[in-house]
Parts: structure tokens; C-alpha cells; sequence
């Protein structure tokens, strides 16, 4: 169903309320997301982007309910990946020759994965589309995330469409912040920023501020996912310029994997040794083989510190600590401080490896790393929390 947004434009997305992984399970969603697609009637008639192509008939049929589908003039590609272009052939079917507006390599995405000649218009930043009343005026976004990515603003409502800039995957019947829950839209607007554009930061912080230094009027921001940022829109702009600069809370996130527990012993020993020193600290505690591999991305992107035990098995670390360490590598996180622990029973190489690998992750490493044999007794599970009391100083 379609929702009026301004009196020229309508959200004639899709909610996807049962979404629970989404990048080819690469990606939870515990609150399920949207797909935002915008139609702006001024005297000439733009469709800015489509849905999941799932849900392409559905798109389609419930547009033609808004609107005689040939009286659209242009369509806004402002991203090629098929949460937002989808629909396109099914659309294109219906009004073949219209003239879909995208960067260059939008334009050579969209042609390697539909594998059709559309009446494509390349744009590039500073072009504008005049829509009659008002224009839109194109942004090139390479990188955030795809090389193809563009955002453009609608002069006549100061409305910036952000595509993936400043999303969230997060249902909701209510479209905009003012009218959900904040915390959870922050964190899902954390959890978003954290594994999707981390690697990108400083192509986020150049954007934004090429963006500030047009001195564009904001009275919304619409990203393709989630909701839309009507009140003090600037907030996530303000926002999206700390998480871009190296952002860290006063939090420590300790993850762990344990075959029979000893490493577990271990973990909350050391955690308890850091808040017997820093009373204030946040500490998470996340066992990575039971916890959802994003949302410990999501805590590992707001510590200061992050830990990372397992114990030893065939002369390695477990399994599960191994696809998380990959992932942090890959947000090419800086400015955090890490350290390796763990049990073994009698060759002891995952911790020095872990802490190898926390290095190429371009974490700052506290070199002494710490292991106990076997199952921690007494003794060693005080000598645990006081490796947690000399870390904590450290920091």
C-alpha cells in the first residue's frame, strides 16, 4: 500500500516484515527491512528505485494502483544491486523505452545481471533532471557501497534519496524516526553502518562533507531501507560522521568459542578482572559459536578493546573464531586496542595464532597473550582476572 509522503511524493516500497538474513545470509535482520521506492508527481513524473526482485508482480501491480504506469517519464536507478532494482524488468515490460537514469557503472551492472539494452542515461554529480516545478540533481556515491551507487535531492521538498546512505534494516508500518522506537532504529542503524559501510569510512566522511559543502536545504532523508529521517534529518548526517571516524564507546567486547567450557571460565574471569579496575567500562561477553555473527560486528565496531579467546584444536582455534576474524579483518577497523587468550589441553597454538590474525585485522595488540592449561582452577582463574586488572590499565 502506498504512503503519502509530501504532497508531490509517495513511498510505494514494500515492508518485508519476515526478512531474517539478507546478502545471501551474509547479513541478519532480526526486524525485518524494507524496500523503499519513492514516486514523485511534479508536471513530469519520476520513479526513484524498486523493490526485492521477490517481489517484483507485487511492486508492479500495486504501482499501476497509483498510477497509469505510462505516464511515469523517468526512472531513478541509484543503485543496481537487486534489493533495489528488481522490479525493473517486470516494470520495463510494461513501459519499455523509458529512460532510466543511473551512474556509468549502474548502467553496466544493471546490463551484467538483466542482460537487457534499457534506454540507459548516465549521469554524473551536479547533472539535474528538471521535473517541472522542481529538479532533481544527481550524486555520485561510488562506494557506498558499490562502485555504481548515486544519491540524488529533490529541490522542490529538500528531500535527499540516500539509497543505502543512512538506512537501516528495520520493518516498520510507521515511516518515520520520530515514530519508533529509538534505540532500537539506532542500533539497527549501527548494526547497518558497522558491517556494510566500515570499510568504507573515509569515502563516507568525503562524501558527506562534499555533500554539507553544497549547503542543501534537508527537510528529509530517504534511504532505500527503513525508515525515513523526517525529525532533525541532520542527526544521522552528525552521526554517520563519528561512526566514520574511527568511532568507539567505553566498551570492551570479549568473544570466545569453548569446547568444554574452560575457555568460557576464562572469559569472565578476565572480564571480571577489567571492571574490578574500571568501574564505568561496558563489557560484552559473546560466545561466537551461539551468538549472531553481525551483531558481535555490530559490539566489536563500538568497543574501544576487543578480546578474542578459543581453545586449541588440530593446532588451530575453532571454527567459529575463524569466520569472525575474517570479518572483523574485512571492516578494516582502527584505532581499537586486542589481545588473544584461551585453554588447551597439550599443544596450546590457537592464542599466539589469534593474535597473529588480530594483527592483520589492523587492531592495536597487546603482544602478551594469555593461556591456560586444561580446565582453570582456583589459582589460575585468579591469574585470569588479574590479566583482565592489567589490561584494563593498559587501556
Amino acid at each position: 500500500m502506498s504512503k503519502k509522503i509530501t504532497d508531490k511524493v509517495t513511498w510505494v516500497g514494500k515492508i518485508d516484515w519476515e526478512l531474517r538474513s539478507f546478502h545471501g545470509n551474509e547479513l541478519s535482520t532480526w526486524k525485518g527491512s524494507s524496500y523503499n521506492s519513492y514516486l514523485i508527481k511534479d508536471k513530469k513524473i519520476a520513479l526513484i528505485d524498486t523493490v526485492w526482485l521477490p517481489y517484483n508482480t507485487e511492486f508492479v501491480q500495486n504501482l499501476k494502483k497509483e498510477i497509469d504506469l505510462s505516464k511515469i517519464d523517468y526512472i531513478i536507478s541509484n543503485h543496481a544491486e537487486i534489493d533495489h532494482s528488481g522490479a525493473l524488468s517486470e516494470l520495463l515490460r510494461e513501459i519499455p523505452g523509458t529512460p532510466v537514469y543511473c551512474t556509468a557503472n549502474g548502467a553496466k551492472h544493471l546490463k551484467a545481471q538483466y542482460h537487457e539494452n534499457w534506454n540507459f542515461i548516465t549521469v554524473k554529480t551536479g547533472d539535474t533532471l528538471d521535473l517541472g516545478d522542481a529538479k532533481l540533481i544527481f550524486i555520485e556515491a561510488p562506494m557506498l557501497h558499490w562502485p555504481d551507487t548515486m544519491f540524488c535531492y529533490y529541490t522542490g521538498e529538500n528531500i535527499l534519496f540516500s539509497n543505502d546512505g543512512f538506512g537501516q534494516h528495520y520493518a516498520s508500518e510507521s515511516l518515520y524516526n520520530d515514530k519508533v522506537d529509538k534505540d532500537e532504529m539506532y542500533f539497527e542503524a549501527l548494526k547497518y553502518y558497522a558491517n556494510i559501510l566500515t570499510p568504507f569510512s573515509s569515502q563516507v566522511t568525503k562524501k558527506i562533507n562534499e555533500i554539507l559543502a553544497l549547503n542543501l536545504p534537508l527537510s528529509m532523508i530517504c534511504p532505500s531501507h527503513g525508515i525515513i529521517w523526517k525529525d532533525n534529518p541532520a542527526q544521522i548526517v552528525t552521526q554517520y560522521l563519528k561512526w566514520a571516524d574511527n568511532y568507539k564507546e567505553n566498551q570492551i567486547t570479549v568473544i570466545y568459542d569453548s569446547m568444554w567450557n574452560s575457555t568460557r571460565k576464562m572469559a569472565e574471569a578476565i572480564a571480571a578482572g577489567i571492571s574490578s579496575v574500571d568501574k564505568e567500562v561496558t563489557i560484552k561477553l559473546l560466545n561466537s559459536g551461539k551468538t549472531d555473527k553481525n551483531d558481535i560486528l555490530a559490539e566489536v565496531f563500538r568497543s574501544k578493546a576487543v578480546l578474542v579467546g578459543s581453545s586449541t584444536i588440530n593446532n588451530g582455534y575453532l571454527y567459529s573464531i575463524g569466520g569472525i576474524l575474517e570479518m572483523i579483518k574485512g571492516l578494516k577497523l582502527k584505532g581499537k586496542t586486542a589481545a588473544a587468550f584461551g585453554s588447551y589441553g597439550w599443544s596450546g597454538e590457537a592464542v599466539k595464532q589469534i593474535s597473529e590474525h588480530l594483527k592483520t585485522c589492523g587492531l592495536n595488540v597487546v603482544d602478551e597473550v594469555y593461556k591456560t592449561l586444561w580446565v582453570p582452577d582456583d589459582a589460575a582463574t585468579q591469574a585470569c582476572v588479574e590479566y583482565g586488572k592489567k589490561l584494563a590499565e593498559l587501556l
